[in-house]
């Protein structure tokens, strides 16, 4: 790729200094300098190009605003998250409102993990109490709603002005999302989830369907996909297997912690899918996936492989045993039953 930089060698050389010198401990150069280096670039670029004040203000803001829930979570990087949503309109007294209180506080003290909410009220609040010291509230402000509720950790309490950054920001941060009866908020965050993971925009992760039983909700979604999606062809029948619906808390939490019983992380490298795992498999169990599995690979096979280059450079698990194959990033649902077949292999 061309050098990406403001074309002005005196100009860009004091960009180079002052990078230099603002790094950690000054006088020395990270590997990662030449990013900032380009960050740097384009808000010069900005300036340069007379952009309008509302969108240099738009991406001020994004940007501090990620720079800071960054971070807040790079305290956290090895600890698993699960992402709730639902209702800020759901009340106490609601039975939804008890069972993510449960579920919540099921996977933070029993499960160990911690847990991402938007940090209003309803489902939410209930999450955070659940939780509690195991939780985040990632906020946003509203012009009728912008209080967070009272359980969120003071600490781990992140403000948004835009949705997008703080979309993202769940993204990036969640291990695994479960979703309560919701309205247009709650609704947008399911098929975003839904729509990055079947776009291969992000990794696949476990994502629930929760709901108390009798209160009736996202069976009704279901069957409209089911009905009128997948017959109509906008969604092929094996998606659905990237979601699951449940009334009870072990089965959540199941559901949530055996996805990474052996399964870890992935990656394309070099237009190649790496799976990076908790144990190695053998070459007996790698024979058995290509027998199962060789209908979403493009060419060549499964193989067990040691990092990639890539991975070794920027330290990316690079002890994790991996198997890496052309996988053809259409059939996500194949690609969840082969992280389930290799979940069952987990001791």
């Amino acid at each position: 790729m061309p050098h990406y930089d403001i074309g002005d060698p005196a100009l860009d050389r004091q960009i180079h200094r002052l990078v230099a010198a603002a790094a950690p401990g000054g006088g020395g150069l990270p590997p990662d300098a030449h990013l900032a280096e380009e960050m740097i670039v384009t808000a010069l670029r900005l300036l340069r190009d007379r952009a309008d004040r509302a969108d240099l203000r738009l991406i001020n803001a994004a940007m501090k605003e990620m720079r800071y829930a960054f971070l807040v979570f790079s305290r956290y990087r090895e600890v698993r998250k699960a992402a709730v949503f639902g209702s800020a309109r759901t009340p106490a007294t609601d039975p939804n409102y008890a069972l993510a209180e449960t579920l919540a506080a099921h996977l933070a003290w029993e499960r160990g993990w911690m847990i991402l909410t938007g940090a209003g009220p309803g489902i939410m609040e209930a999450a955070n109490k659940g939780a509690g010291e195991r939780s985040f509230g990632i906020n946003i402000r509203l012009p009728f709603e912008d209080e967070p509720n009272p359980y969120v950790p003071a600490e781990r309490l992140i403000n948004f002005k835009y949705f997008f950054p703080r979309k993202l920001t769940f993204v990036k941060e969640a291990h695994a999302f479960v979703l309560f009866p919701g309205g247009f908020g709650t609704l947008d965050e399911t098929l975003e989830t839904l729509t990055l993971m079947q776009t291969g925009k992000s990794d696949l992760h476990p994502v629930v369907l929760m709901e108390a039983p009798g209160t009736g909700y996202w069976q009704e979604w279901l069957d409209f996909v089911r009905s009128t999606l997948v017959p109509q062809g906008m969604i092929a029948d094996d998606d659905l297997t990237l979601v699951r619906l449940t009334h009870e808390v072990p089965v959540a939490a199941e559901e949530i912690t055996r996805f990474y019983a052996n399964y870890h992380s992935q990656r394309y490298v070099d237009g190649h899918l790496v799976l990076r795992l908790q144990h190695a498999p053998t070459p007996e169990q790698v024979d058995l996936l290509n027998e199962l599995f060789a209908d979403i690979v493009v060419s060549g096979a499964i193989e067990a492989i040691g990092p990639t280059p890539a991975e070794a450079e920027d330290g990316d698990h690079p002890n994790l045993p991996r198997l890496r194959l052309h996988f053809d990033r259409r059939s996500l649902g194949r690609l969840r039953a082969m992280i389930d077949h290799l979940n069952s292999l987990a001791p």
